[in-house]
């Protein structure tokens, strides 16, 4: 603890030095690590200025920062009044505008996936009578349409949570991800929460389905009122699914990636990720400015293909479709959206992934850490390593964490799994994807 005081000290000094040569050209605030890890204040105001928020005063109608993105990855921003499009990406009235409850595919585009049936042993009866899909309700929806100083946010974790890195923790990135594992107090409970299906397992070349029934079968009601979950899932239907379609960013996304980032930040697994950065002298200690780097890191849009099409969110837990000779299915590493694209029909479970080694035990319905096959809209993905039931924060945290402080590579120890946490880069500060290869 003595060595952890000493370095405090020295980082104290020289962020302090550093900022005063930085601050106007990075924006970055002066503040302590300590002072920026335990007092966030002014979220609206920050939410505000990040989303582009504003009022027209003539009117008092809201005006809407809306940002457009070229080939290259400038952005070029524009203003309007309040407005919504729908998914042919024509504008339509506010009037028309509704809760966002499901995430709708393009239906000229996309065939749907016949749903499988369900055959269930005594236990998993006893804790879900039925397949049923359930969604962020439509009065939580209407609150989160509320202007950003409107919003209602948890609160932040209490201080009986320690969400400070260890010296082992610093110096061993392993230990480090072990720990957010820990820290993720809004993780879901195997049996409990929700029950899966794994079916029988195949080798990746097999195109015989060999899943009976659906991946999911139970999610329980209230999983989608907890905050951060609930905002995750009004994320889900911001984009679209072709690498070769620009996409079109509102103001109302805008506010919506606001306030996730805004809601996950008031969690153990972001708070030590932030504190663990700034340990290693790979963020400056402000965390307010932390929170716009996770903005600009996860929701920073850049080209795949000729277009400015994507960002790090979309990929890694939404997913896309490579229209090449052949389509594929690329990204697609959440839970979540598998849950909800197999409920409504879109994805189509093939089975589990066999271990490459035999002796490895198989996946059965307390496996948080699953390889799997699927068709979604038709279009096979023939390998997606996935956990399952982890919180949205603390995903974004593992990875956030192995992109500053790890390499491509990320041999760890996440709770009882031994993954690789794959790491690619799009260009030099943004995620390419990221998601976990299981190594039992």
């Amino acid at each position: 603890m003595d060595s952890l005081a000493t370095l405090h000290t020295a980082l104290d000094a020289a962020f302090s030095k550093l900022n005063e040569s930085t601050s106007s050209e990075t924006g970055f605030s002066n503040s302590s690590v300590q002072d920026a890890s335990l007092e966030i204040t002014d979220r609206a105001t920050w939410a505000e200025v990040v989303c582009g928020q504003e009022k027209d005063h003539r009117t008092g109608t809201d005006v809407q920062v809306t940002s457009h993105y070229t080939h290259d990855g400038h952005d070029k921003t524009t203003y309007q009044k309040h407005q919504q499009l729908d998914h042919n990406g024509q504008r339509r009235h506010p009037s028309e505008n509704k809760c966002k409850q499901e995430v709708e595919g393009n239906n000229e585009a996309w065939q749907t996936v016949v749903g499988k049936h369900h055959h269930l042993n005594s236990h998993q009866e006893s804790c879900a009578s039925a397949k049923q899909y359930h969604k962020v309700s439509k009065e939580q929806c209407q609150k989160f349409k509320r202007h950003l100083d409107e919003q209602e946010y948890a609160e932040q974790v209490g201080s009986s949570i320690n969400v400070n890195p260890t010296q082992e923790e610093l110096e061993n990135l392993s230990a480090a991800c072990a720990r957010l594992w820990e820290l993720d107090l809004n993780r879901l409970s195997p049996g409990r929460d929700y029950v899966i299906n794994c079916g029988e397992g195949k080798k990746i070349y097999e195109k015989e389905d060999m899943a009976e029934n659906s991946l999911f079968h139970h999610v329980r009601r209230d999983v989608f009122d907890r905050p951060t979950y609930a905002r995750f899932f009004s994320l889900l239907d911001n984009y679209n699914a072709s690498e070769e379609q620009p996409e079109n960013i509102t103001g109302e996304e805008r506010q919506e990636e606001i306030a996730f980032i805004e809601e996950i930040s008031r969690t153990a697994p972001i708070l030590y990720t932030f504190r663990y950065l700034v340990e290693k002298r790979e963020v400056l200690p402000g965390f307010q400015e932390f929170k716009q780097q996770l903005k600009s890191l996860w929701f920073g849009m850049h080209a795949r293909g000729t277009h400015s099409t994507s960002c790090a969110f979309e990929h890694v837990f939404v997913g896309e479709v490579k229209n090449k000779s052949e389509k594929q299915v690329s990204g697609f590493h959440n839970w979540i959206k598998f849950y909800v694209e197999e409920a409504n029909g879109r994805v189509d479970y093939q089975g589990y992934i066999l271990p490459r080694k035999r002796s490895h035990s198989l996946p059965d319905g307390h496996t948080q850490l699953i390889s799997v096959q699927f068709l979604w809209n038709g279009i096979l993905k023939p390998l997606s390593s996935t956990f399952i039931g982890v919180s949205p924060e603390f995903e974004l945290a593992l990875y956030t964490l192995c992109f500053y402080a790890g390499q491509e590579d990320n041999f760890v120890q996440v709770g009882p799994y031994s993954v690789n946490i794959k790491c690619y880069r799009y260009g030099r500060d943004k995620i390419g994807s990221a998601f976990p290869i299981a190594e039992d």
